[in-house]
């Protein structure tokens, strides 16, 4: 049997460990956190765990890499919910943690350019003093290359967007070791194939984003948050689909049924009536929102919501959308020792109503416990199965839940995922969603990616 002293050396840990000395670990627990993120999916951890400092040396070891076939995943924060980040095949790990500068501020241009590793948070505070921010809010304090590699969104989607537009350009290292840049700081192009959106969203498979040239908004005038229980889930879901039909520009808008806000109740200590209930804030002028309470105000009360309870000042908006943000903890929390899989859907707006009800109706007929929360305000909710994996006949109910969830988002004209992404966890949807697609997305990952060493086994099998 082969010894500590005479196994053979790994030639890309040994390569790896030349260029990179001390910042390439094979630590088992360095390796075991970057091997799993924040879902229930099982982690595998890869075989070492390479800490960048910059592009160049990021595509060093991306050559390296591809010249010994050896699989490359790209390590944000590791708060994806998908299975993004485990190596199912081993390989390097790409921690970009390290890459945390904001490169360059444009203010009268609204834009910025930042590594990899900054986190949104590290961004909105480097803004504070320039009446800028960057307003995508997926709740976890992602890198924004993360984000970027998934088509975050999250709470003000509604009236900001996703990362998909809010995405300028790009620096990416791709499968051969090569450097590129896509799009640029103009607002508007139509100069060759849109490689920046084909990037945005491809969860490291097609290359390593390091660099990202983003759009900025002015902070509002005025931000008011607000809070209204409803007497139904149906007069609840409905004041959004009004809201929104009408053209209302709220900031954010996000359903809790009364499971979640029994949860939410409990983990931040507040008092809210346990019901059905919106999230709802609202950025402009002074007049400006003051004239969308009124609007939603009238709405919310024909449909059966109660009065707003309000949040004016900076730190009660931040502790409301803090408990908001903690949903997911606050499910694990009603049930010490399960586990929280968190899975989305999103439909058109007009369907979603008959979504969330049937969703609702099939979650109490199956027995289990799984809180609705959701950005409905563009069509987009999520269950948190709240369960014992160690439990096969509760796990088949769920994962046959989630199916059906999955399959009636799909026959409403919606997706299988609005923000999670695919990873490993959505993909046997993608062929249901995308039909005859999927086989071109995967013509698209052999071209850019011949070896198949980006982050394989995820969105398209090769």
């Amino acid at each position: 049997m082969a010894t500590a002293q005479t196994r053979p050396k790994d030639p890309v840990v040994e390569a790896l460990r030349t260029l990179l000395g001390e910042r390439l670990s094979t630590s088992s627990a360095v390796r075991e956190q970057h091997g799993h993120d924040e879902s229930y999916h099982p982690g595998h951890p890869p075989d070492a765990v390479a800490f960048a400092e910059s592009t160049e040396e990021v595509a060093e070891i991306v050559k390296i890499c591809a010249h010994h076939e050896r699989p490359v995943i790209a390590f944000g924060t590791g708060t994806s919910l998908e299975g993004h980040v485990a190596a199912l095949h081993g390989g390097i790990s790409i921690d970009t943690s390290r890459m945390n500068q904001v490169i360059e501020v444009n203010s009268e241009d609204l834009d910025c350019r930042v590594e990899a590793g900054v986190t949104r948070k590290q961004l909105n505070q480097y803004l504070h003093d320039t009446g800028l921010f960057f307003p995508i809010d997926p709740g976890a304090d992602a890198s924004l290359g993360g984000m970027t590699a998934t088509r975050a969104s999250g709470t003000n989607a509604v009236r900001y967007g996703t990362m998909r537009e809010n995405v300028l350009g790009l620096t990416v290292v791709m499968a051969d070791g090569r450097i590129i840049r896509t799009g640029g700081r103009a607002r508007k192009s139509a100069a060759g194939y849109d490689l920046t959106r084909l990037l945005v969203g491809s969860e490291g498979t097609l290359g390593v984003i390091t660099e990202i040239q983003l759009r900025l908004y002015g902070i509002p005038e005025a931000m008011s948050a607000a809070v209204c229980a409803f007497e139904s889930l149906e007069g609840a879901v409905n004041t959004v689909i009004a809201t929104i039909q009408i053209g209302i520009p709220v900031a954010r808008i996000e359903l809790l049924d009364e499971v979640q806000m029994d949860a939410i109740n409990r983990y931040a200590k507040f008092d809210y009536p346990v019901l059905p209930t919106l999230f709802f804030e609202f950025h402009g002028t002074e007049r400006g929102v003051a004239e969308q309470v009124e609007m939603v105000g009238e709405i919310a009360g024909e449909l059966g919501g109660s009065d707003f309870q309000w949040a004016h000042k900076p730190e009660e908006r931040s502790k409301l959308w803090q408990a908001r943000h903690d949903a997911y903890y606050a499910n694990i929390a009603l049930r010490p020792g399960a586990k929280a899989w968190a899975s989305d859907v999103c439909v058109p707006i007009s369907r979603l109503a008959d979504c969330i009800l049937e969703t609702k109706r099939d979650i109490e007929e199956s027995d289990l416990l799984a809180p609705i929360v959701g950005h409905v305000g563009d069509g987009n909710f999520h269950l948190s199965f709240v369960i014992d994996p160690d439990d096969p006949a509760e796990m088949a109910r769920a994962e046959a839940l989630n199916d059906r969830m999955v399959m009636r988002a799909l026959a409403m004209g919606g997706t299988c995922t609005g923000e999670h992404g695919i990873g490993t966890g959505k993909m046997k949807f993608l062929q249901a969603e995308h039909g005859e697609a999927v086989g071109v997305m995967r013509q698209i990952k052999l071209a850019l990616d011949p070896g198949n060493i980006m982050n394989p086994g995820k969105i398209v099998q090769v």
